[in-house]
């Protein structure tokens, strides 16, 4: 690959889009494992509200997140039309729940905008900028805030 190629592509960012209460976000597809189909989870007592519970992924237990209630915008009901999105942050493997996944695309990093300043300090800490795709908002998940604490959230 040319330097010039090899510099196009630094400035592509490669994303997962899906649909959390009928809104659009993404994270990397460098933080994707994989996608599964909604399974049932094994709940924990006195886990955060926003853990589903927890599911056996070959031989790992990870928790799994219901990326709606943990956004503030209600809690899931999954059924199979759901799907997990197996992601892992540094030395943490955890299941996204979601809605569905809607693309895997390339953008621009330079397309990246800011979170407006009329949101929150909380939604600026999940959400890392927008993206502007097919004249659609697609907010970028920070994962770092949206998984739980090592030593126990308990919020």
């Amino acid at each position: 690959m040319s330097e010039a190629a090899e510099k196009i592509d630094s400035s592509q960012r490669e994303i997962v889009t899906f649909r959390i209460a009928d809104q659009d976000y993404c994270i990397d597809i460098g933080l994707v494992r994989e996608i599964r189909g909604w399974t049932p989870t094994t709940v924990l007592p006195q886990s955060p509200t926003y853990i589903k519970g927890v599911m056996n992924l070959r031989g790992t237990v990870l928790p799994v997140v219901d990326l709606a209630q943990r956004l503030g915008l209600g809690e899931t009901e999954p059924d199979a039309r759901h799907v997990i999105i197996i992601a892992h942050l540094g030395s943490r493997t955890v299941g996204l729940l979601v809605e569905a996944v809607s693309d895997i695309t390339s953008v621009p990093q330079s397309e990246l905008k800011p979170t407006p300043d009329v949101a929150s300090i909380d939604a600026k800490a999940f959400v890392e900028g927008v993206f502007t795709i097919d004249d659609h908002l697609i907010r970028v998940i920070d994962l770092k805030h949206i998984l739980p604490h090592e030593e126990g959230d308990r919020e």
